[in-house]
Order: C-alpha cells, then structure tokens, then sequence
C-alpha cells in the first residue's frame, strides 16, 4: 500500500465535535498542516468522515 498526504483545509468550527476529533486523531493540528500516513482501511475511514475537511493525495511509496 502507498502514502495518503493528507491536507487540513478548512475549519472544523461549526461542524461536529466527533469530526474534530478525528481531525485530531489523524494528527492534524493547526490549518493548512499537512500529514503523512500509510493506506490502510481504519485511515481512509477517518478520511471519509471529514472528506470536506481535507485534501488527500496519494503519494509515493
């Protein structure tokens, strides 16, 4: 499996704490703050539920 890059862009204010929470959980910790982690199911869940937080990109590897 590959990288995910995964891009914090917009504001969790507004929406439910739970989705703020795994904004957290995946490491993300101020806007614009990019992440790197490996595919795998339990990641692109969580990428799921906040899709209209973040930006992904696949990467290398």
């Amino acid at each position: 499996m590959g990288k995910l890059h995964i891009r914090w862009s917009k504001s969790a204010i507004g929406y439910p704490r739970g989705q703020g929470l795994v904004i957290r959980a995946l490491g993300l910790k101020r806007l614009n703050q990019e992440v790197e982690h490996e595919d795998s199911p339990s990641i692109l869940g969580m990428i799921h539920k906040v899709r209209h937080l973040v930006q992904v990109r696949r990467g290398e590897g």
